[in-house]
């Protein structure tokens, strides 16, 4: 029988190797293909990716501070290879987050959000769940960008994850 953290951990697993393969994709192309958007999409590929990536590490902050400083702006050309070394990263937070999630330690809340959104006590699983639906939802943006150009688009789906990406 699975329990529920070890169907947590398979979702943040696929959420951060559905991010690598993408990026193992966009980077045999042009690079003028990665500067191109489609409508109604996030931006650029690269923007798309970088913000995907950035927006997590501010999910994992907001995990330990209530209060962050304001976002700002998502970086622009940063390469591939840094993105793919901050996948990285984030995967060890995240595994760090989740242990304490099960310890019963992870008790985050949300103080002073820019958007208006109300102050949140027991935050983590909104920010558990804003986390994976937005790498979906940016994933799939690149990917429709990808169709739109010709090119091949990778399989990110959980029967791809769960056939050949778990190691």
């Amino acid at each position: 029988m699975t329990d529920p953290s070890t169907l947590l951990r398979a979702m943040f697993a696929h959420h951060l190797w559905a991010t690598e393969k993408l990026i193992d994709r966009l980077d045999g192309l042009p690079p003028e293909q990665l500067d191109v958007s489609v409508p109604g999409t996030y931006g650029s590929t690269i923007d798309t990716l970088t913000h995907l990536i950035d927006a997590d590490a501010r999910y994992l902050l907001r995990l330990r501070d209530p209060s962050p400083p304001p976002a700002g702006d998502d970086r622009t050309g940063v390469p591939l290879a840094t993105l793919r070394a901050e996948v990285g990263e984030h995967r060890l937070r995240w595994d760090e987050a989740l242990d304490e999630l099960e310890r019963g330690e992870l008790h985050a809340a949300i103080r002073n959000h820019q958007s208006g959104f109300p102050d949140t006590d027991d935050a983590e699983g909104l920010l558990l769940l804003q986390a994976i639906h937005h790498g979906d939802d940016h994933r799939t943006q690149i990917c429709s960008t990808l169709g739109a150009l010709g090119a091949e688009v990778p399989e990110l789906d959980g029967w791809e994850y769960w056939a050949f990406g778990r190691s």
